[in-house]
């Protein structure tokens, strides 16, 4: 939720699972229909979507999803998604851009009772099952996962296309539908701050110590050896 004054912009992590929806359709064929939490000017963020390829979208915005966690996120989505239902495969950003935590999707996910994927950098639909390409540690693995699943889409997967100008005229034009927590029949329970599953008890700049130190020598022998004895000293 933005300050007033501050209008909504779609998360660079959201924009590539976007792209990641709209490839799948150029091949495929198909209809994207994007979801988005926040205030209602939060239908500009779906615009831009739909000015990407997406076909329709829904903004949830009600007082009861102000401030909730990441279970608490995870349960609306859930509950906005199966009420629109009929789907096949689900793609979020790989985590959200302010607090970063990750953890919407493989909660959604579990919400849905369907499998997850995380940091997808290339998705492929085969046979009716999905070929994901992931993000590692020391490079990538490739699974293979049902329909209807879940995946959670990285920056790797490269940049964003542009919308064209004809679909910006389509963006403008379309009304988009806000829905509040009786629309997707949410319990009240579970949005309940008293219910929630993560409290934040502190929130600080990490503090942080530096030392440099830079290595001579009379010749780069010298200079080199010493860096050398120091490199070894530090192990």
């Amino acid at each position: 939720f933005l300050p007033p004054g501050v209008p909504p912009v779609i998360s660079l992590f959201d924009e590539r699972a976007v792209e990641a929806a709209c490839r799948l359709k150029d091949k495929h064929g198909g209809a994207i229909t994007v979801i988005s939490m926040g205030s209602e000017k939060a239908s500009d963020v779906v615009k831009h979507a739909i000015s990407m390829g997406a076909d329709e979208g829904f903004v949830l915005q009600d007082e009861a999803f102000e401030s909730l966690d990441s279970f608490g996120i995870a349960y609306v989505l859930g509950k906005a998604i199966q009420k629109i239902g009929g789907y096949d495969l689900v793609l979020c950003g790989r985590q959200s851009a302010d607090w970063g935590s990750g953890q919407v999707g493989s909660i959604l996910a579990e919400i849905l009772g369907i499998p997850v994927v995380t940091l997808a950098c290339d998705i492929e639909a085969v046979d009716k099952k999905l070929r994901v390409k992931r993000i590692v540690k020391d490079g990538y693995e490739v699974l293979e996962a049902p329909m209807p699943s879940l995946v959670t889409v990285s920056s790797e997967l490269g940049l964003p296309r542009l919308p064209a100008g004809m679909r910006i005229m389509i963006a403008a034009r379309k009304q988009i539908p806000v829905w509040k927590a009786q629309d997707i029949g949410a319990e009240s329970s579970q949005l309940d701050k008293a219910n929630a599953h993560t409290e934040v008890t502190s929130l600080s700049v990490p503090t942080r110590k530096t030392e440099c130190e830079i290595i001579t020598g009379d010749t780069p022998s010298e200079a080199a050896a010493n860096l050398a004895s120091k490199l070894v000293k530090l192990m």
